[in-house]
């Protein structure tokens, strides 16, 4: 996931977007409580792409508040 393929979706796609990668961090931290912990990298890059998805909703919502 880019930030540019970010820019092009609604504020209304970015928020379904953002419940499913925060959806996604807490079954990681659940399967890494119980020991399943399959791919420890993903923590690392679902909290990236939240961050990236954040930034990109603070932008349009900058845009749409400046217009």
């Amino acid at each position: 996931m880019s930030a540019k393929d970010l820019r092009t979706k609604s504020a209304a796609e970015l928020q379904k977007e953002l419940l499913d990668l925060r959806r996604e961090q807490f079954n990681l931290r659940m399967a890494r409580a119980t020991g399943q912990t399959a791919k420890p990298d993903q923590f690392s890059k679902v909290r990236r792409n939240i961050a990236r998805l954040k930034t990109v909703q603070g932008e349009q919502h900058r845009t749409a508040k400046g217009k």
